[in-house]
């Protein structure tokens, strides 16, 4: 009988060390990850991004995570997932397609590892939300998250002592 991947979101307001982690995570396991595709598209932008290309940052991350979440992995690591984008959406654009709230529900998510914002915040050309924003969006993260009633932990410490945390909750899995 084939099994499905478990599926591990590694999320978290902006910089608190997902994309590291989601790395270091699919190594350890020798499992797929599927990196966070909102920065790879809007780094190529050459203008504000626009309602429809946050929705087409979406439907690719659906797209992706399609791909991989019949395959023979025991994990498929995920940078980030549609409950930021949704917040996303309402943040900027005050509402979100209708669609991404029944793809919420429906997919099926073993693990959401929500990195804390315990590491500084690092400016780049495509962060927004430092400061205090950066703390209410983490607190929005954590609440949708859990009225959607998804497994979650928060991952702390720095360095490798987070690493090892996130090891820690994913061994802990049933």
């Amino acid at each position: 009988m084939k099994l499905s991947p478990k599926i591990i979101v590694v999320t978290g307001a902006e910089s608190t060390g997902k994309s590291e982690l989601v790395r270091k995570l699919a190594t350890h396991f020798n499992c797929p990850l599927i990196p966070e595709y909102a920065r790879e598209y809007i780094e190529t932008l050459n203008r504000k991004y626009l309602f429809k290309d946050v929705e087409h940052i979406a439907r690719m991350q659906v797209e992706k995570l399609n791909r991989l979440k019949d395959s023979n992995n025991d994990f498929v690591f995920v940078d980030t997932w549609l409950v930021i984008t949704k917040v996303w959406f309402d943040e900027v654009f005050g509402h979100a397609p209708d669609w991404i709230e029944k793809t919420i529900r429906n997919t099926k998510i073993d693990l959401f590892l929500i990195c804390d914002t315990d590491l500084p915040w690092v400016a780049d050309s495509v962060r927004e939300n430092g400061g205090e924003k950066r703390n209410l969006l983490q607190e929005k993260y954590i609440q949708m998250i859990s009225s959607y009633n998804f497994n979650k932990e928060i991952v702390t410490g720095k360095n490798d002592d987070r690493f090892i945390n996130a090891l820690t909750m994913i061994y802990g899995l049933k």
